[in-house]
């Protein structure tokens, strides 16, 4: 399973987008990967940032290249 940092990285070099962490966690909520518990929110609380609808293809095809989707 990668890092949020290395999926931070890839991203930025082969898209030149700069993705937050909190975007990359929202992502793989919605795509079903498991996700550690954030003791900033309470459970069933929503996501400040959740991810953008058009950054959502971008996070999917970088956890596919490192297979962890």
């Amino acid at each position: 399973m990668a890092t949020y940092k290395q999926l931070q990285e890839y991203i930025k070099n082969k898209h030149q987008r700069i993705v937050k962490s909190c975007w990359i966690a929202d992502a793989k909520e919605k795509l079903g990967l498991p996700v550690k518990p954030s003791y900033h929110r309470s459970q069933g609380q929503q996501r400040k940032y959740p991810c953008p609808d058009d950054i959502l293809p971008i996070i999917r095809e970088a956890l596919e290249h490192f297979d962890d989707l």
